[in-house]
């Protein structure tokens, strides 16, 4: 199948964009590839410290077995994260059978934003990325693995083990998952209780019975949220093995495919004839892959923060204008909660990422001609896995979908788009998902009602507050002002909201749940308030236009003419203070029209977009804040 147009385009957009820091990038890895593997060139004492602990020391010291170094994010205070536990005794095991070494490296933190959503905690959500790629960096420093396994799930892990992986680009890397947990209370039924305990229609006896009917067992939440998303994300990046990302945990299979990993990562390393570094499986196409699956699936908004950071440590640079375009080419396809009824585990018994990888092939949609630690190219994720006899082959994977209210073909899908909208305007540059918001809801116009934090917007709505159609803006929640916590415990309140007739919307520097939801949000705001971004500069009552069609969001206002304009003569020019607003368009109001070009803030408005206005009856200059300047 041809490639699609706009994604040769924005592949070539990013290759070009990335030429001179992805070229000392791959020359980089080649260098710190070319002596082989590391421990080989490590002192006598060097190598007698990592090994000391070893029971198969001599085999480290003597042979050329490769050694397979493992990062865990294991925690048993985690459902994601708790099925790891059993991970490295297995992990050792298959190696010796592959002919390999295993020692577990390091381990990283395992924050879960489902934990500390709404608590001071959060604040160090996005930080923790960050201590993840360092905590992974510090384990690879020790240079005695041929290669390396990557044991992560949650929401800031595999972002994070995935800037260390591309920083150590030369040893390959295999990322292993834990699968979902089996299916609990319908996510829709909980979001229902939520709602009633926002209203106070229930108690917390029964909202907790419902989140725990809901969280109940080892492995990932069973929602399309961060975890599972980053899943979706490594298999279609070539990081897992086919069909490998939503089997459950604790299975014969799972384990049969932790086993399958484990031989894979000592199959790929220097010492052998199949050398495959990290740093090429993930080059500008992988990271077009990626963006595909995010809009193909309607996941997490929280990978247009991560995957920039992710794709610039291997050399690659993304721009929110990338996912733009892909979004608006690529349709969504599934329709898993918070976008449907059905969970994870409904998506993989549909037909899952092989379906959907096989089907955006053959739409042209994916690049097929990539690096994947399967050997080939992408179309061997195509495959699924089945255990035969105790071993592991793969097969076809479905090629109809076993259920078309989850999962469709590109060609029939639930929307013609991804539904992730750019949004830019006087307030900066933003994102929005309205793949879960009714259309009747994709442009909201109304009152803004600003806050300083999500527990004031709590506050707000616990005294009745909101009575009125309202923007609700939360700024100093961007990455420089506190770590930008998540605002999910927003979500249930707002949702509250809608449902009673209101017309509401979120307008915020900060983040949204990575799950998005039904309720319009303009996140990731940028400049956020703290350098000065115009979200620190909305005041009550400014109207504002959020309009996901168009890709708007912008602040108006109407300013009294005499005291902040001043009518020119044709060809003439001057300034008009609108009180540090750097953009605006004026509108006519009827009466005489006032010629010539009109420069606003230093920047020049022609005759015809700027440059007609009137004075109305009441003497009011109408100002249209965001309008396209030169």
């Amino acid at each position: 199948m041809t490639l699609h147009a706009t994604i040769d385009r924005v592949t070539d957009r990013i290759r070009k964009r990335s030429a001179e820091s992805r070229t000392a990038y791959l020359a980089k890895i080649a260098r710190l590839a070319e002596d082989g593997p590391r421990r080989a060139h490590l002192s006598c004492g060097n190598q007698a410290h990592a090994y000391a602990a070893m029971p198969d020391k001599d085999d480290l010291a003597v042979t050329r077995k490769p050694n397979i170094g493992i990062v865990t994010a294991y925690n048993d205070m985690l459902s994601a994260h708790q099925p790891y536990e059993r991970y490295p005794d297995l992990i050792r095991k298959a190696a010796h059978a592959a002919g390999a070494t295993a020692q577990v490296a390091g381990g990283v933190p395992a924050m879960c934003d489902g934990v500390t959503q709404g608590r001071p905690g959060m604040e160090l959500s996005l930080f923790s990325r960050d201590v993840i790629a360092l905590a992974t960096g510090v384990a690879l420093s020790h240079d005695t693995f041929d290669a390396a396994l990557y044991l992560g799930v949650c929401d800031k892990i595999v972002p994070g083990l995935i800037m260390a992986a591309a920083t150590f680009g030369h040893v390959p890397a295999v990322f292993v998952p834990a699968g979902p947990m089996t299916s609990g209370l319908p996510n829709d039924e909980k979001s229902k209780v939520r709602q009633q305990f926002a209203t106070g229609e229930v108690g917390r006896d029964a909202l907790m019975a419902a989140e725990m009917a809901s969280y109940h067992g080892p492995g990932t939440c069973t929602f399309y949220g961060t975890a599972n998303t980053n899943q979706m994300l490594m298999e279609f990046m070539g990081l897992h093995l086919p069909g490998s990302s939503f089997v459950n945990p604790n299975t014969p299979l799972r384990d049969a495919l932790t086993t399958a990993a484990v031989t894979r990562a000592a199959a790929i390393t220097r010492l052998g004839n199949d050398y495959l570094p990290a740093g090429e499986v993930l080059d500008e196409r992988a990271f077009v892959n990626g963006i595909v699956g995010l809009m193909a699936t309607g996941g997490s908004t929280n990978l247009i923060i991560h995957l920039p950071a992710m794709a610039r440590a291997a050399g690659v640079l993304l721009d929110l204008q990338d996912f733009h375009d892909l979004s608006e080419s690529v349709p969504l396809m599934a329709r898993v909660y918070p976008n449907g009824q059905a969970d994870v585990n409904h998506f993989h018994a549909a037909g899952g990422l092989g379906f959907m990888i096989g089907r955006l092939l053959e739409a042209g949609l994916l690049h097929e001609d990539v690096r994947t630690i399967a050997g080939g190219g992408l179309e061997q994720y195509m495959t699924e896995p089945r255990l035969r006899d105790g071993r592991i082959e793969w097969v076809e994977g479905a090629r109809e979908t076993l259920n078309d209210k989850i999962l469709r073909p590109a060609s029939d899908p639930f929307a013609a788009t991804g539904g992730l909208k750019q949004l830019s305007g006087n307030l900066g540059r933003g994102v929005i998902k309205v793949s879960a918001v009714a259309p009747e809801r994709h442009v909201i116009e109304a009152p803004a009602r600003v806050f300083a934090d999500q527990e004031e917007v709590k506050a707000a709505f616990k005294a009745g507050a909101f009575t009125e159609d309202t923007v609700v803006v939360v700024r100093f929640q961007g990455p420089q002002a506190n770590g930008m916590p998540e605002l999910h415990s927003l979500t249930p309140m707002l949702a509250v909201l809608q449902d009673r007739g209101l017309r509401v919307a979120l307008v915020t520097d900060g983040r949204m749940s990575g799950a998005s939801g039904k309720v319009p949000a303009a996140i990731h705001v940028s400049p956020e308030a703290l350098e000065g971004g115009m979200i620190g500069k909305i005041r009550d009552g400014d109207m504002i236009r959020l309009d996901a069609e168009t890709g708007i969001h912008e602040r108006r206002r109407v300013i009294p003419a005499m005291s902040d304009a001043v009518i020119v003569e044709p060809g003439a020019q001057t300034l008009l203070a609108i009180g540090g607003f750097e953009r605006a368009e004026l509108m006519p109001r009827g009466g005489a029209n006032v010629l010539g070009d009109v420069v606003l803030n230093d920047h020049q408005c022609p005759h015809g977009v700027g440059g007609e206005t009137a004075l109305g009856e009441h003497g009011q200059l109408a100002l249209q804040l965001g309008a396209a300047v030169p």
